[in-house]
């Protein structure tokens, strides 16, 4: 079992950066592949970025690619979404997720890839 809490939402203008953390409770973080997705109001949940645990690789959106780093830190427990030149349309909440199942170019962007999911973190870009 794996319980995962966001952190570091907030509100921002546009051009702006935030950093958000997701620290993960558990055994074995770091034999897990880590994501995280947003929802904004009225909108589905869509995929954000993604980190393969086995080898590091990453997986971006077309809509944040170039914008956004996806990082993890195995001895703190902690996934990063470092998010640079905000937009009023990254508006969103933002969920992090695990997954044990092996990440690969066919299912990163899925939900029901991922196992276990965080409460999620605002983030308002004003414009």
């Amino acid at each position: 079992q794996v319980q995962l809490v966001e952190s570091g939402g907030g509100l921002v203008q546009a051009g702006g950066s935030l950093r958000l953390s997701c620290v993960a409770s558990g055994r074995a973080f770091s034999t897990y592949s880590m994501g995280w997705f947003r929802q904004a109001p009225g909108k589905e949940r869509e995929f954000v970025a993604a980190l393969r645990w086995t080898d590091s690789n990453t997986y971006y959106a077309d809509s944040v690619k170039g914008r956004f780093t996806i990082s993890r830190d195995n001895a703190k427990n902690t996934v990063y979404l470092r998010m640079n030149t905000l937009k009023p349309e990254d508006t969103a909440v933002y969920y992090c997720a695990a997954s044990k199942r092996p990440l690969s170019e066919w299912n990163y962007w899925g939900q029901g890839t991922y196992d276990y999911w965080g409460q999620g973190t605002q983030v308002t870009v004003s414009s």
